[in-house]
């Protein structure tokens, strides 16, 4: 595994992580911003963060797993062929951010691969205030799901995970940014 992430985070040093002046979706000023999807959607990129995130799906009993979209939609995908070519298929389902709006007028898709009650574990591509997988967490346990956990690529260590815990999910990522910061020798 630790050839793996060290592969991974050569992927996200050069693809993902740019040094500036961002505003990030919570709203935060930032001299860093961490665009995991160029990284997910690189062919060996979604391969290694769906390779390790089954690696670590394996502490955890769950039918499969889901995410916000866009971040967390090349996560699911990668998850879900993964874990099928290693013989423990899980599969996934996607939150909308707004309603459907017509037809079942459902948040998830995917859920016919799901029953009332599954465990599911949610992927997140940066974990920064936590905001986002609130929400998501709100919306999957409407559907019926239980959360087990929480994964993400990327834990920023900006109170998140504190967040996150305080409201009953417990968050486990790839790399903290100090993580991948030395991984890359910077």
């Amino acid at each position: 595994m630790n050839e793996l992430k060290t592969r991974l985070a050569g992927l996200l040093l050069a693809l993902s992580y740019k040094e500036g002046d961002f505003t990030l979706t919570s709203g935060k000023k930032s001299d860093y911003y961490f665009d995991c999807k160029q990284t997910a959607l690189h062919p060996e990129g979604g391969y290694l963060i769906g390779r390790l995130f089954v690696e670590m799906l394996k502490n955890y009993e769950v039918k499969g797993v889901g995410g916000m979209t866009l971040g967390a939609d090349p996560l699911v995908t990668g998850v879900t062929v993964v874990s099928h070519l290693e013989g423990r298929p899980m599969p996934g389902f996607i939150i909308r951010k707004q309603a459907k709006g017509h037809g079942t007028d459902q948040y998830l898709e995917g859920l016919a691969n799901f029953s009332r009650g599954d465990r599911v574990v949610l992927l997140e591509d940066v974990c920064t205030t936590g905001g986002t997988l609130l929400t998501a967490a709100e919306r999957v346990r409407e559907a019926g799901l239980e959360i087990a956990g929480v994964l993400a690529v990327l834990d920023r260590e900006e109170g998140g995970r504190e967040r996150l815990k305080a409201a009953g999910l417990e968050l486990e990522a790839i790399f903290t940014r100090k993580a991948l910061l030395s991984a890359g020798g910077r």
